[in-house]
């Protein structure tokens, strides 16, 4: 059976919905404890939500830019449709095992519409490289950022936390060499190869490799030349993909402040709980990413919420608070992006 391009949005439409029910069923905690936590946040869910806009404003940013970097020309398609479709594609991303197996495919799927599929499918592909290459940028910056408080006398350097640290240094620039290759010699014909190993998947392999050869050289092919070329593109798209990491952690640090946690107040109390939220958000997202194949990673992210939390001698429950609230947060933007799929028509 051909599957249409309208059909395929059903069916991705069809799966973000049902991920909202599934996370409505999945809280750890009642519906009843839950309308309290969110009574508790109060008029604080309006910046919460709202620094959402901001963030994804960025991450669209971030792709435009590689769009435009990948095309050698300024994108044919508006800002406010590569919004809706990053807004829309994360909310997919949130929904699937392995985040990207529906926020990616449905990307690659609209932007087809705008531009050819050969340019479509690598700048999502180098998109999607970009995200998770500013995530390790940011883990690793964090770890400095941890060692100046550390040095201030705000947080604690044990011999346990310097080895952890020293770890996650190792496992950064392990992967900021892999990117490294990736963006130099392309990225498509290197997985396929990977994927070629595991087994059941060599015959496979080959037949995707006879079919399609060349399209899949050419998409390797406009992956290097962006970093290759188009640097001002490269290094523009990273900026603002970290960025949008950095402004992401004011969501924590308005939860922070809802419990009166400010360091004393101030300039400097607030810069200091800013920075705290950042090392919760950099723990807690790498502790998901590393077992990111759970379905909306159930559980996880409210692990790292609560033991990143704990780590900076804060009480569990609020790191409990944090995580239903952001789960919340979730489940509200699924819904914006499941209503933008329908009503994206331009």
């Amino acid at each position: 059976m051909k599957w249409t391009k309208q059909r395929l949005n059903n069916m991705f439409f069809f799966l973000g919905c049902a991920a909202v029910v599934v996370m409505l069923l999945t809280f750890d905690v009642s519906f009843i404890e839950l309308w309290e936590h969110l009574c508790h946040a109060g008029y604080w869910l309006v910046p919460i939500l709202g620094v959402w806009l901001l963030v994804y404003g960025l991450n669209a940013l971030a792709w435009k830019a590689i769009i435009e970097g990948n095309l050698g020309m300024k994108a044919p398609i508006s800002f406010w449709r590569i919004y809706r479709l990053t807004i829309t594609g994360y909310a997919l991303n949130y929904a699937t095992p392995v985040g990207g197996l529906g926020g990616e495919p449905y990307r690659i799927m609209e932007l087809s519409k705008d531009i050819d599929k050969e340019h479509a499918t690598s700048s999502v592909i180098l998109y999607a490289m970009m995200h998770f290459f500013a995530h390790f940028w940011f883990w690793f910056l964090s770890i400095f950022i941890y060692l100046a408080l550390a040095i201030a006398g705000d947080l604690p350097l044990t011999t346990g936390i310097g080895i952890t640290l020293g770890v996650i240094v190792v496992f950064c620039l392990f992967f900021f060499y892999l990117f490294s290759r990736g963006y130099k010699n392309g990225l498509v014909k290197y997985v396929l190869g990977v994927i070629s190993h595991i087994p059941g998947l060599k015959r496979w392999t080959l037949r995707m490799w006879a079919r399609h050869s060349e399209t899949i050289e050419h998409i390797d092919t406009q992956i290097a030349a962006l970093y290759s070329q188009d640097t001002k593109a490269f290094y523009k798209s990273l900026v603002l993909e970290y960025f949008s990491r950095v402004v992401q952690s004011s969501e924590v640090m308005f939860m922070l402040l809802l419990f009166g946690i400010d360091n004393g107040g101030g300039m400097a109390g607030l810069t200091i709980t800013f920075l705290h939220s950042i090392l919760i958000v950099a723990f807690t997202t790498l502790f998901a990413n590393l077992i990111g194949f759970l379905p909306m990673q159930l559980g996880v992210q409210e692990g790292g919420f609560v033991l990143s939390i704990a780590a900076l001698g804060l009480s569990a429950a609020l790191g409990i608070f944090v995580s239903i609230i952001c789960r919340f947060r979730e489940i509200v933007w699924i819904l914006i992006g499941m209503l933008f799929m329908k009503i994206d028509k331009t």
